[in-house]
């Protein structure tokens, strides 16, 4: 009769994701349990390592300034970098500042100008993704890498796919952006990889005021809920 034979220690890894279930549970409910109360928010994601002095740190922070003037609050990954801006804008224009803090080998540490009883930390990546998408009225996606990259797409699948409702995506920097919109516009779409409405997902702009002017037509023609 044929033993079969398992790696060494393969029970306590079993029992180890058996229990990690609770750890994911109880992330998921602190985080519905604040976050239902922050109000409508937009979230504004970009570059960790993104300097102060630097263009697009500026703009964020400007974007931020004018999202919270328009009665919007603002949501970010909580870090240095275009999240740091994204807080500080919100900070500076007296609005409601929510970090949403991911525990990182190397760049990521709360910023200082998140609301006190608005930082929430996360272990799993998933979990904190969900939040973004649930609780934002918007994603404001400036220059960022492929942290900033795998939230853009994730959202405009979901959207895609009817998974949430529709909410804007608007990427800021035609500077940046321009050649990544310019090949779905060209090699997905002709590839018919996606159809031509889904170009309608994405709006490329370069201030803060056209933000605002993305987000202000939309929500006068739709209410402000939770995305699902």
């Amino acid at each position: 009769m044929r033993t079969e034979h398992k790696p060494k220690g393969w029970n306590e890894i079993k029992t180890n994701d058996s229990w990690a279930i609770f750890k994911i549970m109880g992330e998921f409910v602190t985080g519905f349990e604040r976050m239902s109360k922050i109000g409508p928010c937009v979230s504004i994601f970009g570059s960790a390592r993104t300097k102060p002095d630097h263009k697009y740190y500026k703009l964020a922070v400007e974007v931020a300034t004018k999202i919270v003037e328009n009665g919007y609050g603002v949501i970010t990954g909580g870090g240095p970098g275009i999240m740091e801006a994204g807080n500080k804008g919100a900070h500076l224009g007296g609005g409601t500042s929510v970090g949403l803090n991911i525990e990182l080998p190397f760049e990521q540490h709360d910023n200082p100008y998140i609301d006190s009883d608005k930082s929430l930390d996360f272990d799993y990546f998933f979990v904190r993704k969900v939040m973004f998408v649930k609780y934002s009225q918007g994603f404001v996606v400036m220059p960022g890498g492929f942290g900033t990259l795998d939230e853009l797409f994730e959202a405009i699948t979901l959207i895609q796919t009817h998974k949430i409702e529709t909410f804007p995506i608007i990427l800021v920097g035609t500077e940046f952006w321009g050649g990544l919109f310019e090949w779905i516009k060209t090699t997905l779409l002709n590839a018919g990889n996606i159809s031509p409405k889904d170009l309608d997902l994405i709006h490329l702009v370069d201030s803060g005021d056209e933000v605002l002017e993305i987000l202000n037509s939309f929500y006068k023609e739709s209410g402000l809920s939770p995305n699902f």
